[in-house]
C-alpha cells in the first residue's frame, strides 16, 4: 500500500508533469522554441524524483539527452530540436497517462489540489515582482487568497463554482468558497491572522462539516489553510486533527501551506 507521504509526492510530480504537458504541447503546436530548456531541465528532473520513488515507472524511460545544435535560425527551431521538444512532449504524456492510471479516481483531485497549495505562497510571492513596478495583486487578506486560487483552478478544473449557496444549517445558509461539482468536491480557503489560528480554525472546520456533510454535491471537504506569516505552531498537527474529522459522509482533506 502506497504511503500518505508517497501519495502526496506523486501527486506534486502529477501536477507537475500536467503544467509541463500543457505548455510543452502548446509550443510543439506553434513551434516556440525559447522554452526548449526550461522543458529538457524540468522534465529530467521529475524523471529522477520519479525514479527515487516509483522506479518502475520510470524503467523504460531514460533522460532526455540535450540538443547538439542550440542555435537559432530568424527565431525558429532547428530540426533538431524540433525533434526534441517532440519527444520532450511524448515522454511528459506518457508519463501523465501512465502515473494516471495508477491512482484512484477520488484522490486524483486533492492530489492536484495539494500540488497548487503547495505553489501557492511561490506564486504569490512571485506576483509581486513585476516590470517597472507595474499594479498586482498583494495576497493580503481571505478575498485575495480566493481569488488567485480561483485563476490558478483553472488549469485543471472545468466546472469551478464560486461562493455556491450552502443547505441551511442553524437556520440560515451560507456560502461555500468554491465548489468542483464534477468532483463532488468543496474547496474552502482560510488565512491565517492573529484572531485566526490552530483552534479558531479546527471550530471552523467542525462548523463547515456539519453543513457539508447534507449537500446533495459535496463528498469531500478540501480545506486550504494559507498560512504566509507562519501562526500555525504544529502545521502537520493540524493538519492530522482536522482530516480525522471526516466521516462516512463527508472526506476531510486540510492542508497547510507554506510550512
Amino acid at each position: 500500500m502506497t504511503s500518505q507521504n508517497g501519495k502526496d509526492k506523486m501527486g506534486n510530480i502529477i501536477g507537475d508533469l500536467r503544467i509541463l504537458s500543457d505548455k510543452c504541447n502548446r509550443d510543439v503546436d506553434s513551434k516556440y522554441p525559447f522554452n526548449y530548456e526550461y522543458y529538457l531541465k524540468e522534465l529530467n528532473r521529475i524523471i529522477v524524483e520519479l525514479g527515487q520513488i516509483q522506479p518502475e515507472a520510470v524503467e523504460d524511460i531514460g533522460l532526455i539527452e540535450d540538443a547538439k545544435d542550440r542555435s537559432l535560425v530568424s527565431g525558429s527551431m532547428t530540426g533538431e530540436q524540433d525533434a526534441k521538444l517532440r519527444e520532450i512532449s511524448a515522454v511528459t504524456d506518457k508519463l501523465v497517462s501512465r502515473l494516471s492510471q495508477g491512482i484512484e479516481e477520488d484522490v486524483q483531485p486533492t492530489l492536484i489540489l495539494e500540488n497548487l497549495f503547495n505553489r501557492f505562497h511561490q506564486v504569490a510571492r512571485q506576483l509581486r515582482s513585476r516590470y517597472n513596478e507595474r499594479p498586482t495583486l498583494d495576497v493580503s487578506d481571505e478575498y485575495d487568497v480566493q481569488d488567485l486560487l480561483h485563476s490558478l483552478l483553472k488549469l485543471y478544473f472545468d466546472d469551478i463554482r464560486p461562493e455556491e449557496w450552502t443547505p441551511s444549517y442553524a437556520g440560515s445558509s451560507s456560502r461555500m468558497d468554491f465548489l468542483l461539482k464534477d468532483e463532488q468536491l468543496v474547496v474552502e480557503v482560510k488565512k491565517t491572522r492573529d484572531t485566526l489560528r490552530d483552534k479558531l480554525i479546527g471550530e471552523q472546520v467542525i462548523v463547515d462539516i456539519t453543513k457539508y456533510k447534507e449537500h446533495p454535491d459535496c463528498k469531500t471537504l478540501v480545506c486550504f489553510i494559507y498560512d504566509a506569516e507562519g501562526l500555525i505552531a504544529n502545521p502537520t498537527g493540524l493538519e492530522n486533527d482536522l482530516n480525522q474529522l471526516s466521516t462516512d459522509k463527508l472526506r476531510v482533506r486540510a492542508y497547510v501551506f507554506p510550512k
